[in-house]
């Protein structure tokens, strides 16, 4: 186990910085369980012969405050959709090269190219570009190690680091973007996940999944099962999972800030050049994230995201990149588009009075949380009260925190 991987826990409300201070503190600082990657662990790639590039990636900094020493400038030719392997290779070992061991994932600042050979942008980033990822044959391509797992370091568990693409045409249309990310964050919005089983039944392959994720998840969230080619009017959108070529109705629809949302389609992921609807539209519609394929993938439903697994790790606190990422086994194909660092579901913790906290979080399951203090960062950490019970749900938990407590409070699962 590695020296930062000692406290597994996030700072979720930092009322001092947190290295390794022992004194006794006005108010104690309280750690939350992990959840998902933090921002400190997320590189910003640049392309600087993109001008969008360029103001996107300014502006993602800066409104996420990246440090400066996660930010990775590249300079490669812009316009382009597509880059051959030959030219991705010194790019690829550029960014391993310049990118700092504690990183976990990235988020790109460009939305040209969206392809290396038969791989989309961000798989070839993850994994390096490998032909077993984007078969010719139109079958079965490698699997992901990543696939609904519970690690929250997928670099140092599985050794890639997910990619997420700041896409969009205009930079009014990304700022858009990661301005709905952003205001997503710990917000627990009440709304619904739509999933439809259309007319076109080759591209309606993932509604054979669509009962588990009712039965799994159905009490943490209202869930539509829908017999139908789209919806129309909603204003509460938080998923929408279906399978068509050009989705109708979009502008009808109000998408909640984190919203995910694609259509199983062979040719999304094109996000320029595609004769079928670009995954961009989702995005301008007002969703926050989505997911395409670049080259012809057949209807795999393994290399779509897989609705039950893509709501279970959102709803339990990752960010979008990450929720989006383990819901596709095989992604070799799939491009990841929106903010990657959404997380509307993340604990969080408010100070209601002079000794009471309101923890908010939702549980997949019935649980029980403990509350242990320490006068150290580092610990030793001790028990300050007895077990606290958390249903299965949404959940708002008064907590008691007596004054004098020590000067750092975590709470464990």
């Amino acid at each position: 186990m590695s020296a930062k991987r000692l406290p597994v826990f996030v700072c979720i409300l930092a009322l001092n910085t947190l290295l390794g201070l022992t004194q006794a503190l006005a108010e104690p600082s309280i750690q939350l369980p992990r959840t998902g990657i933090s921002v400190d662990e997320l590189a910003l790639l640049i392309n600087d012969n993109d001008p969008l590039s360029r103001e996107t990636g300014a502006y993602y900094q800066r409104i996420r405050q990246i440090p400066e020493k996660n930010v990775i400038r590249l300079h490669f030719p812009a316009g382009k959709t597509a880059l051959s392997v030959q030219e991705f290779e010194p790019i690829k070992a550029a960014i391993d090269r310049l990118t700092p061991s504690h990183i976990q994932a990235y988020a790109v600042a460009w939305t040209q190219p969206y392809r290396v050979g038969c791989m989309s942008m961000t798989s070839a980033l993850a994994f390096g570009f490998d032909e077993k990822y984007c078969p010719a044959t139109c079958g079965p391509s490698a699997a992901s190690p990543y696939f609904n797992t519970g690690s929250t370091y997928p670099f140092d568990d599985h050794k890639m680091r997910p990619a997420m693409m700041l896409a969009g045409e205009r930079f009014d249309a990304v700022k858009a973007l990661i301005d709905r990310g952003v205001a997503a964050d710990r917000t627990f919005p009440e709304g619904t996940a739509y999933l439809l089983n259309t007319s076109d039944k080759a591209r309606s392959v993932r509604a054979g999944q669509f009962g588990i994720a009712k039965a799994e998840l159905g009490a943490l969230l209202p869930i539509e099962e829908i017999e139908a080619d789209s919806i129309t009017g909603r204003q509460d959108v938080l998923f929408y999972f279906t399978g068509l070529t050009q989705v109708p109705n979009l502008g009808t629809l109000k998408f909640l800030p984190g919203a995910l949302a694609d259509h199983l389609t062979s040719f999304g992921g094109q996000l320029t050049d595609s004769k079928q609807m670009s995954s961009l539209r989702w995005l301008e519609a007002g969703a926050t994230a989505s997911y395409g394929t670049v080259t012809e993938p057949c209807n795999h439903p393994q290399k779509f995201p897989m609705p039950a697994v893509a709501i279970f790790h959102y709803l339990s606190g990752a960010t979008a990149i990450e929720a989006y990422w383990k819901s596709v086994a095989w992604p070799g194909e799939g491009l990841f588009i929106g903010e990657p660092l959404a997380r509307p579901f993340a604990p969080s913790m408010n100070k209601t009075s002079e000794d009471t906290y309101h923890l908010n979080l939702i549980s997949p399951k019935k649980t029980v949380w403990r509350i242990e203090q320490s006068d150290s960062i580092m610990g030793p950490f001790q028990p300050l009260t007895r077990g606290l019970p958390v249903v299965a749900g949404k959940n708002t938990l008064r907590i008691a925190i007596p004054s004098g407590t020590k000067a750092y409070i975590r709470l464990v699962r």
